[in-house]
């Protein structure tokens, strides 16, 4: 009884995060965006996503119109509980497609592991899509010395960044003015929540036994231009029976529209695969 009091009161305190697009009918889609950005990094899908599904897309915690509360550390764990907490209201009935895009990925991913059991069917996810996905092994359990050496560049990049708060947020900036409004949301009084995502989520993840955990479709969708998708770090993942690979052609990281329309196809049942000897990461 007190630990199901417990749970009932953690519950009520674990934050809500706000809802910026709950629209059309249909099959739902729920999208969570990346670090240091919000919902508007799916301008582009929602309306190709609307006429035939309920679109639901979020800001994750302290990202955007969400909470960020002080005391928070932002692990991934603190990610997946909000996100859990503000599916629950929606009161959904039947298992959901979940589409997590850079960091989102990483969320989306830990929510489905942790919900594939034990819960009722409307908190449960039936289709994974994972968009520029930034997975990241332990250099030191990679066996490929080109692999590692890569991956530990990235790590190391990442690292600077959390370590130089002027330069990062300088560079915000001036990105940021070239990307429409909320792509990238980097200022002062983001960086918290930015720092603690990047070094306790990012940095330190557990990506790759969440996603072998699962069983059910996982698509992994890429730009070939993606920046942090380090090379030769999908090759784990993509030999996974319940993996499907979707590489797109003159996409970086961004949204962009040539990804929407491959993310709204995979939904949608009508997108083909990459052949294993075309994929490059």
């Amino acid at each position: 009884m007190r630990a199901a009091l417990a749970e009932i009161v953690r519950r009520r305190r674990t934050p809500r995060l706000h809802v910026q697009t709950d629209t059309g009918t249909g099959p739902v889609v729920i999208l969570v965006h990346g670090i240091a950005s919000t919902a508007v990094t799916f301008r582009k899908v929602v309306p190709l996503l609307a006429p035939g599904h309920r679109v639901v897309a979020v800001d994750i915690l302290g990202h955007g119109s969400s909470p960020a509360p002080p005391d928070c550390e932002y692990t991934l764990d603190d990610h997946v509980d909000a996100l859990a907490a503000t599916i629950r209201d929606l009161r959904l009935r039947e298992p959901f497609v979940l589409v997590g895009h850079s960091l989102g990925s990483l969320i989306a991913t830990r929510y489905a592991a942790t919900h594939r059991r034990y819960a009722r069917r409307g908190m449960k996810v039936a289709r994974l899509l994972l968009v520029g996905p930034p997975i990241y092994l332990s250099p030191t359990d990679i066996g490929d010395p080109w692999v590692r050496a890569r991956v530990t560049a990235y790590l190391r990049a990442y690292e600077f960044l959390r370590s130089n708060k002027d330069f990062t947020l300088a560079n915000a900036a001036v990105l940021g003015r070239l990307l429409p409004k909320g792509i990238l949301d980097l200022t002062a009084e983001t960086w918290t929540p930015f720092v603690k995502s990047l070094e306790h989520c990012i940095e330190s993840q557990t990506m790759v036994s969440d996603i072998a955990s699962l069983r059910i479709p996982v698509d992994l969708i890429y730009g070939a231009l993606d920046a942090f998708v380090a090379p030769g770090s999908l090759r784990v993942v993509e030999r996974m029976r319940h993996v499907t690979t979707h590489r797109v052609e003159a996409n970086d990281h961004i949204v962009r529209s040539r990804i929407a329309r491959v993310l709204v196809r995979v939904i949608d049942g009508a997108a083909d695969p990459v052949p294993a000897g075309d994929r490059a990461a």
